[in-house]
């Protein structure tokens, strides 16, 4: 499961597959997912500035990134990266802008605690898309109460 957010106000996307892939496979379907809300004018379909941690440091995502006009603020993975001398501009990540992640983070928290989503006991997406809309729905729930 990949969820994205950003700085602006919209709902969160998310994009179901199977528990053996990763996460950073489902990038690109969560950046085209997202639909980001202005009052008055058209709807935006990508950010401005992406955050990710550093699941997400790879040169395909920086490259779609760019290619989309896309700023990314992901932080280095430290394990990925070549040893000895690194060629070409450093990569920047803003840690202002980076604190948006934690509502995504926080998410997460929120649906651990829903035990059928965390061991993923259906074996169809569109049962656990269900399940995962759900358990949104009644942490709203609990939030708006």
């Amino acid at each position: 499961m990949s969820f994205a957010t950003s700085k602006e106000d919209f709902p969160p996307f998310f994009a179901v597959a199977p528990s053996n892939m990763h996460d950073s496979k489902l990038y690109v379907t969560t950046v085209q997912g997202i639909k980001i809300r202005q009052p008055g004018r058209k709807s935006l379909n990508k950010p401005k500035i992406m955050n990710a941690d550093a699941a997400y440091d790879s040169r395909e995502i920086r490259k779609y990134n760019r290619k989309r006009g896309i700023k990314s603020n992901i932080s280095e993975n430290k394990r990925n990266r070549r040893k000895g001398k690194k060629r070409g501009r450093p990569y920047r990540m803003k840690k202002e802008e980076y604190r948006y992640r934690k509502s995504v983070e926080r998410l997460f928290s929120w649906l651990k605690a829903f035990k059928r989503i965390v061991v993923r006991y259906e074996k169809l997406a569109n049962t656990y898309t269900a399940f995962i809309l759900l358990a949104c729905i009644l942490i709203l729930w609990r939030v708006l109460k």
